[in-house]
Order: C-alpha cells, then sequence, then structure tokens
C-alpha cells in the first residue's frame, strides 16, 4: 500500500469520475449504491458527519472513460448498471471459542480437530480459519517517502466498542454499580480505540467518539426506563416467565400461584364459604387480566430490546476495524418463535460481519430472597410463596441463557454470578485471543424457514471447552446474488482487513482551494495486464467494480462512490499499449482534516478482491 499527497510521474491512462447533478436532500445525503450503509447511518448520522460539503461527491456515470487514445476509448467504458455476480455455496458460519482448564483461549487446534452436527448429522468443514481478534486491526503507515509534506498521518482507529445498557430491564441498583464500572472502565480507553453508549429504550445514545469527557456525561444520564413505567407493584405480581408458563404452556401450578397472589395482595383471604368462593373468583379474574397484561408489556419490551440490539449490530458493522458489542442487562425472554428469529438473525449479521458480542450479567452474584420483596405483601399460602421462589429461579435461568447464547454465539464473553463488575467490564470488553470460524455447506437444505440445531465438539477434547452458536434457521428463500454481491462490497468497504487478489494500488492527494474547502483525490492504479480476463469475441474481457470511500477521524462514513469499469482489450493493446496501466480518479469535497480511505475492487465473478486502506491529514 502506497500513501501520498502528490500523485507522481507514473504515466498512466486516468479515469475521471463525471459529476452528477443532484438535487437537494435532507442533512446533506449523498449518492450511493450500497443502499443499507445509506439508509443506517442517515438515521443515526444525519448531523454528526465531518467533514462532508454542501455539494453532492462526484459519481460516475453511463458515460465512456477517456483513457489516452481513441483505440482505447473503444475498448473500456465505464457505467453503473447492476452486475449479476457468481454467488458461493451458502455457508452456515460457526465462531468457536476454545479455552483450557484456565480460561485462556487456545489457538493451537486444527480442523481436523473438530466435529460438527447439524440435527445431529455430521457435516464436512468446508471453511476453517482461526483468527487473533485482537491483531487484526489495520495499522497504517504514519510516514512515508511519498509523504513530501512529512506531516504525520492521522491516528487510525483500531477497535470500536458499542456499549449497550439494558435499561429497560434493569433496576436502579444493578444499573448504578454497572454504570460506575463502565465509568471506570472508559478510563483505560486508548488514543485508537472508539467507544460508543446505546441504551435499548433509546432514550439515551452517543455515536462513537474517543471523546472520554461524553462517554462520561453520557454515562450518568442513564437510569431504568421500563416500558410501563415507574409504578406500584401490580396486583398480582406476575412475572413474565409466569405469564408465558400460564397462557402458552397451560402450568395450572403457575395459576394457582398468581391466584393465591392475588388473595394476598388484595387482603381476599377469610370469610364465609360463599365469601371465599367469591374471593376466588375474583382472585382468578385478576391473574387472568394480569396475564395479559404482562404478557403485553414483557412482549414489547423484549421486541425493543432485540430491535436495538439488531440496530447496534448494523451500525457497528459499518466501522472500519475490530468490533465488539458490549451488552450489559439483566437478561430478558422473548418466547414468542417470532423474536426466536428475530435472536437469530443478530447472531447471523455478527458472525457475517465479524462482530464479537459480550455481556454482562448486571445483577452480579443474583440470589432470590425467600421471602421475596418485603415492599410486596405476603401471599396466603406457603405453597405459593414456594412456587413462586422456584419460578424466579428459573427465570432467572432463563434470562442468563439468552445472554450466553449471545455471547457464544458471535465468539464473546459471558460475565455472570460475580459482583467485580469492574473485572466484568474488562473481561467483555477485550475479545478472545483467538476465535475459531467453522463453515459448512447443509447438504439437501430446504428452503422452509425451519430450526437446525448445531453442536462443535472436539475428538479429543483434553480438558478443553467450547464455546459456540447452537442452532441456525434454514432460509426461506435464495439469497438474490445481485442484493448478495453489493452486500459483500459494502462488508467489506465497512472492514480494515487488506485483501490484494488485483493487482490495485492506493493513491490519494489534495488540494486546497482555500482555508475552509478542500478536495481529496483517491486513485485506484490497476495493473490491468495481470488481471484474469475471459476470452469473448476475441476480446479480453473483465469487469471490475471499485468503490471508493472516506471515514473521519472517528471512522464515521461520510463519502462514498461506486462505479463499473468494463473492459475488452485487443491482445495487442493489451500487450503494448497500456504501459503501467490505468488509473481510476475519485474526487471527493471536504473540510481540512483527518481522513481514512477504503478501496475496494472486485472482479465479474466475485471470486477475487481487492481492499487497501489509506490515512490523509488536511491541514
Amino acid at each position: 500500500m502506497r500513501l501520498h499527497h502528490r500523485f507522481g510521474s507514473r504515466t498512466a491512462t486516468v479515469l475521471n469520475s463525471v459529476p452528477s447533478p443532484m438535487h437537494s436532500a435532507p442533512c446533506g445525503s449523498k449518492p450511493l449504491l450500497f443502499s443499507v450503509g445509506v439508509v443506517l447511518l442517515s438515521l443515526l448520522l444525519c448531523a454528526g458527519a465531518v467533514g462532508q460539503s454542501a455539494s453532492a461527491p462526484p459519481v460516475a456515470q453511463n458515460a465512456p472513460a477517456q483513457p489516452s487514445s481513441d483505440q482505447t476509448t473503444a475498448e473500456i467504458t465505464s457505467h453503473e448498471e447492476a452486475t449479476t455476480f457468481k454467488v458461493n455455496v451458502k455457508l452456515v458460519t460457526v465462531r468457536v471459542v476454545v479455552r483450557d482448564a484456565q480460561g485462556h483461549a487456545v489457538g493451537t487446534l486444527h480442523k481436523e480437530d473438530f466435529e460438527l452436527f447439524d440435527n445431529r448429522k455430521p457435516q464436512v468443514i468446508s471453511q476453517f480459519s482461526v483468527e487473533q481478534p485482537g491483531a487484526q486491526v489495520a495499522h497504517e503507515q504514519k510516514t512515508s517517502q511519498e509523504n513530501p509534506t512529512g506531516m504525520p498521518l492521522p491516528e487510525v482507529p483500531e477497535r470500536y466498542i458499542a456499549f449497550v445498557f439494558d435499561d429497560i430491564h434493569l433496576k436502579f441498583a444493578d444499573l448504578a454499580l454497572a454504570r460506575t464500572a463502565a465509568e471506570h472502565y472508559v478510563t483505560t480507553l486508548r488514543l485508537t480505540d472508539r467507544a460508543a453508549i446505546f441504551s435499548t429504550s433509546g432514550q439515551t445514545m452517543l455515536d462513537f467518539t474517543d471523546d472520554r469527557k461524553k462517554l462520561h456525561d453520557t454515562l450518568l444520564q442513564l437510569q431504568p426506563r421500563p416500558i410501563a413505567g415507574n409504578l406500584i407493584a401490580d396486583c398480582p405480581d406476575i412475572s413474565y416467565y409466569m405469564a408465558d408458563l400460564i397462557e402458552n404452556k397451560h402450568d395450572p401450578q403457575a395459576m394457582q400461584a398468581a391466584v393465591q397472589d392475588a388473595l394476598g395482595c388484595r387482603g381476599l383471604s377469610g370469610g364465609t364459604t360463599l365469601q371465599q368462593q367469591a374471593a376466588l373468583r375474583t382472585a382468578e379474574s385478576d391473574a387472568r387480566a394480569g396475564v395479559q397484561r404482562v404478557l403485553a408489556v414483557g412482549g414489547q419490551e423484549s421486541h425493543v430490546t432485540l430491535s436495538v440490539l439488531k440496530d447496534v449490530v448494523r451500525r457497528i458493522s459499518l466501522m472500519p476495524g475490530q468490533r465488539n458489542i458490549v451488552v450489559v442487562s439483566p437478561g430478558f425472554l422473548f418466547p414468542d418463535p417470532d423474536m426466536l428469529q428475530d435472536f437469530t438473525d443478530i447472531v447471523d449479521r455478527a458472525l457475517h460481519s465479524e462482530v464479537i458480542i459480550s455481556t454482562l450479567d448486571a445483577r452480579g452474584l443474583y440470589t432470590v430472597l425467600p421471602g421475596g420483596d418485603i415492599s410486596k405483601p405476603t401471599t396466603t399460602s406457603p405453597l405459593s410463596a414456594a412456587l413462586e421462589l422456584q419460578y424466579q429461579s428459573q427465570s432467572a435461568l432463563a434470562e442468563d441463557d439468552i445472554l450466553s447464547d449471545l455471547a457464544d454465539g458471535t465468539g464473546g464473553t459471558f460475565f455472570h454470578n460475580s459482583n467485580d463488575l469492574d473485572a466484568g467490564f474488562n473481561k467483555v470488553a477485550t475479545a478472545p485471543e483467538y476465535v475459531y470460524t467453522l463453515g459448512f455447506a447443509p447438504q439437501n437444505l430446504k428452503l422452509d424457514g425451519s430450526y437446525h440445531n448445531l453442536k462443535v465438539s472436539l475428538k479429543t477434547p483434553a480438558k478443553l471447552s467450547l464455546q459456540a452458536r447452537r442452532g441456525y434457521y434454514a432460509p426461506k428463500q435464495a439469497a438474490d446474488p445481485v442484493e448478495q454481491a453489493k452486500q459483500d462490497i459494502e462488508d467489506e468497504v465497512f472492514s480494515q482487513e487488506e485483501l490484494h487478489d488485483l493487482p490495485v494500488e492506493l493513491h490519494t492527494q489534495f488540494f486546497k482551494a482555500n482555508d475552509e474547502d478542500a478536495k481529496l483525490a483517491v486513485l485506484a492504479h490497476v495493473d490491468v495486464k495481470h488481471i484474469h480476463y475471459r476470452k469473448i469475441d476475441g476480446r479480453n474481457t473483465d469487469e471490475l467494480t471499485v468503490v471508493s470511500a472516506i471515514f473521519n477521524q472517528n471512522g464515521v462514513f461520510v463519502q462514498g462512490t461506486e462505479k463499473k469499469l468494463t473492459m475488452r482489450w485487443k491482445d495487442e493493446t493489451l500487450e503494448s499499449k497500456l504501459g503501467p496501466g490505468i488509473t481510476l480518479k475519485t474526487s471527493f469535497d471536504v473540510k481540512p482534516g483527518s481522513y481514512l480511505v477504503r478501496l475496494v475492487v472486485r472482479d465479474k465473478e466475485g471470486q477475487l478482491m481487492s481492499a487497501e486502506n489509506g490515512a490523509i491529514e488536511i491541514p
């Protein structure tokens, strides 16, 4: 990778982007072909993008390119029409963390050491890799011989951490302790770290930043925000777990406990036989009404929580570097099968985008009080009190299972049953030292949306423990190859991993018209002689998709363009008339500041891709 501020004397064919007339758009929106990023960023960062100018960025149009000779002109065109890419068979990805007896991640295993089962049927592991998440960040050159200004290039953000506080489900005491521990952890962030704060209620949010004061002030704003509000305890006091047992699983003991609770909190016990019968009918009516109320509120709270988690995964997927999400929660439930599908989608999206989700049970060392909450009236029956205690314990375990599944499924860490939340934040905010990625293509997979149980094991356990996802949903329809290709390109744009399948070099330059405005040029030099062409009608044919994108110093997307380059070279042109290659130039109107540059080039078949990183400081 070469970075410089002034393009050298290399002789090359240069293809310039052609400005596109744009109508005014809200909040300075920019034309992009990867629509997911545009939609999400327009929602979250409408007012926060740094370095955007008022005018639209240049975008390649359906116009012929401008190479150096008339003969070459007939052999190369630039356009932006949708192209069908060859998409590989859909793989199911399983991220696995293996730990020894001391809890340290093990990174010395091989594909042959693993066994993988889909609905108890052994699968062939067709994709295998072992990664060190902490070592995957892109390290940019801070100085370069091609940097004539001698100015240091900007610090490149290497790690992004999104803290998600479940203020819908957290109680004040637990949230206060977690908030304090989070403040302690924020003070340890490195210069190349960027942190963001989100809440499941949506009422507290701070986008990725390195400003410690903003992080501190935002943490202080956190407080419990249940959807039902801070009301007096309901009568009867029925948990979401119990309500599901009563309504969906028809558990008579759970119903009995709810009725007894209604008798106790309303003081309906005692009296004559007729009065007792009337009281029992009233209590049963109250219990059934309470079940419906709790199911409605609990379902809404879980749905909102999952929606926020899905949005945070999408948001952090657009950041270029190591990406970690830390969910701070007491756990939650979603008995609705549709919400289980949403949960699986979150895990799939995180796996696809290489996002690690860790979870911290903010309840600490959780215990169920034998006498229950002292602020709540006691029930009339010791049996019902014992049942409620039993259901509270079962509910706590089920809520923990959700947090555990979320961490295990994405290669993260689940911290629970400890009051040392300072140690907890240090643990969950750090990616495992080693993560294995196993991929397999399910045989005869039916597109019916059914759930498949997964199991990963070691052929020789050797006192090692594994954490991995427990299942996935089969798709309900085949993936659209065009949309999948666009998604693959977008994922690569918002990554920092460098790929070198194609002979591509990234160069940058800038020009300042005045102290307030600058033009940043991204130059993609392609050595077209060493591309693998297909022979069609006697011509050397290939098509490249080229995406240039710039990010501000916090890694927030600013602008980007995509163009497609169709080449149909004659043999003599390719051999002797193109010199060292061609260069595609894309210009962006920006403000002075620090920028990260990302260049992604992909061939028509989708088998070869190059991705380069750059950094530039415009004084």
